[in-house]
């Protein structure tokens, strides 16, 4: 018989699908992280290679009874990173005296995308530690809107969040700003009450910024007016990415899904988000997810092969 592997990599935990040539579930697995620019080649090499031989064993396969391996990965956006990480793997693989027939790096928006709409087209949303939106009209081109990173783009995103709800608290320390509920929940979660120690942790102690998003969204929810002002302007931020979004797709109906805690969870943010696509964007539906990213990446791998 002939399979499929199907590899969702992400920066906490690695997710993968053993199908058939039909996409049929046949085994599924986890590992540790894999993101390459962050693990390095060799420690994410060797994740991937454990996970393909739990398929193996599970199945009693030979690794050339696999026709293909997709991974969608954090890091692969580029096609530069992509291919690193392709010839990195055959290397590791070649000194363990095997090799795959084919192996091929996606970026994890992509097979996300793949997943979402199980191949049709559609568009995701993401927004957690960063943003960025992915679509694919009726001919199959995969347009993006946004994904500029944390120094030109975000927006909308768990870091943008919390780096303007840290803005709006050294504001506060210093005098040149309104008081917080922000500041309270900052000081009860980090210990953070003055700008000395304020600098010293995002300066110097590698400070999680987007792990402020939800002090946010929790002020938000207390009425507080700063952070509902911060919700209204990340929000229509997204907006914007959609409406540009959909006059890049040209369809009459924009189908989209939300992917990322932060607008996926109930909460205010992501109230707030939809409500204002009902009522700025009627020809906008958003939908559930209809598959996951692993088999967004076993989708894709069937496209490959054309079966």
């Amino acid at each position: 018989m002939s399979y499929i592997i199907g590899i969702d990599g992400g920066g906490t935990k690695t997710h993968c699908l053993l199908t058939d040539l039909h996409g049929t579930i046949l085994h599924e697995c986890y590992g540790g992280p894999s993101n390459f620019l962050v693990q390095g080649l060799e420690p994410v090499s060797s994740t991937l290679f454990n996970l393909i031989n739990s398929c193996e064993e599970r199945l009693k396969i030979s690794i050339e009874e696999i026709d293909i391996v997709l991974l969608g990965t954090t890091g692969a956006g580029r096609r530069t990173d992509a291919e690193r990480l392709e010839q990195g793997f055959a290397n590791y693989i070649s000194k363990q005296k095997t090799k795959l027939n084919l192996f091929r790096v996606e970026s994890d928006a992509r097979i996300a995308l793949e997943g979402a709409f199980s191949g049709k087209p559609g568009s995701i949303l993401i927004a957690g530690t960063g943003s960025i939106m992915f679509g694919k009209d009726v001919q199959g081109n995969i347009h993006r809107v946004g994904g500029f990173g944390r120094y030109l783009g975000d927006e909308g995103s768990g870091y943008s969040l919390g780096k303007k709800g840290l803005a709006t608290v050294s504001k506060e320390f210093d005098g040149r700003g309104q008081k917080t509920f922000i500041s309270i929940l900052l000081k009860e979660k980090y210990k953070i009450d003055s700008s000395e120690i304020l600098i010293t942790e995002i300066y110097k102690n590698n400070f999680d910024i987007a792990s402020v998003a939800p002090l946010v969204i929790e002020a938000a929810e207390n009425k507080d007016e700063t952070a509902k002002k911060i919700i209204e302007d990340e929000t229509d931020e997204l907006l914007l990415h959609i409406s540009t979004m959909h006059s890049k797709l040209r369809e009459k109906i924009l189908y989209i899904a939300f992917i990322g805690g932060i607008i996926t969870n109930k909460n205010i943010y992501s109230n707030t988000l939809q409500k204002k696509v009902s009522e700025n964007l009627p020809n906008v539906i958003v939908k559930e997810v209809e598959n996951s990213p692993a088999m967004g990446a076993v989708l894709m791998a069937k496209q490959i092969l054309k079966v």
